[in-house]
């Protein structure tokens, strides 16, 4: 097995060959083209993406508790005497009463 100062000084070789080379003209040109795109895009880090999905998260949940309290406050507020059953249930009732 190698040593581990062995591998930082191939590491460092190879870093000091590729600075001169054309090789690395081309990785910095080609991440500077990338950083230019990647700027136009609008693109968010991982950090803000998370946030906002933790966000997202705690609204939804807040959304199903605000749902059911309107639910219970529905019922609450509902007179004992209507008849359940939807709209046209009761359009229909009407219409009957009137018409006969």
């Amino acid at each position: 097995m190698l040593n581990k100062n062995v591998l930082d000084e191939i590491g460092s070789k190879v870093n000091e060959i590729l600075a001169g080379s054309p090789a690395k003209d081309i990785e910095k040109n080609i991440h500077a083209m990338l950083m230019g795109i990647f700027s136009r895009m609008d693109l968010v880090t991982r950090e803000e993406f998370d946030v906002q999905q933790e966000v997202i998260k705690r609204t939804r949940i807040r959304l199903v508790e605000l749902e059911e309290k309107v639910s219970k406050l529905e019922q609450l507020t509902r007179p004992s005497t209507v008849v359940e059953g939807t709209v046209e249930d009761v359009m229909d009732t009407s219409d009957a009463a009137n018409n006969g």
